[in-house]
């Protein structure tokens, strides 16, 4: 399931922000996106997971998950997760009904079953009948991601997942989020400013304001 860019060329009323962009990533590794503010990060991001407004940008290249085209398809055919630093959890519902909201239709007691060994696998079984306002900050960001994860998706992409955790919470998580990654073979791309939350062995790709270019 490697996820593949060929080419790819974004630019913002005529002036480029993305030029001729080109990259593999393959199961269970990581494409790090790293630059300052104004580079393009998220605006590629944007592209990848097919929320990026047409006008005012204008994209062109190809993006292909495990050989099958995406650029064209919308955002809820692509099969890919997203990450972002806000957990972005529905308060008014529990844990167990947040994360059975990515199941499919089925019968609840396969799904609540689902649920609870996706908790376990995160440690943190007994927490379904928490509200996420009684969770800390940690424990919001894991639902989250068990959250995008039960939906399968075939890639992921993160946006500044981890900037909102203080110091241990943020490598514990981490650690956990790359082991993830490994496990379930998903070829993911990170968008960060702080050079550790880069995975040891993934790509970096650094994006210029300037020249509206990549630098491998």
């Amino acid at each position: 399931m490697s996820l593949q860019l060929d080419d790819v060329t974004i630019t913002l009323q005529g002036r480029p922000l993305l030029q001729g962009l080109s990259a593999r990533v393959e199961p269970g590794h990581v494409l790090a996106l790293q630059g300052d503010s104004g580079s393009g990060k998220s605006t590629l991001l944007a592209w990848l997971c097919g929320t990026l407004p047409t006008p005012p940008f204008a994209a062109r290249g190809r993006l292909r998950l495990n050989g099958r085209e995406l650029q064209h398809l919308p955002i809820e055919q692509r099969r890919v997760g997203l990450l972002f630093q806000d957990d972005l959890l529905f308060p008014h519902m529990t844990v167990q009904d947040n994360l059975l909201f990515a199941l499919p239709p089925g019968a609840r007691i396969e799904r609540v079953g689902h649920v609870e060994r996706a908790l376990a696998s995160a440690d943190l079984a007994g927490f379904a009948a928490r509200r996420p306002a009684s969770l800390s900050g940690g424990q919001r960001a894991r639902v989250s991601l068990l959250r995008t994860l039960l939906a399968e998706p075939q890639a992921l992409l993160l946006d500044e997942p981890f900037s909102r955790l203080d110091a241990a919470l943020r490598e514990r998580f981490r650690d956990w989020v790359w082991g993830q990654v490994r496990a379930l073979g998903l070829p993911t791309v990170l968008v960060t400013h702080d050079a550790a939350d880069v995975p040891p062995g993934a790509q970096v790709i650094r994006l210029s304001s300037q020249r509206g270019t990549a630098d491998a």
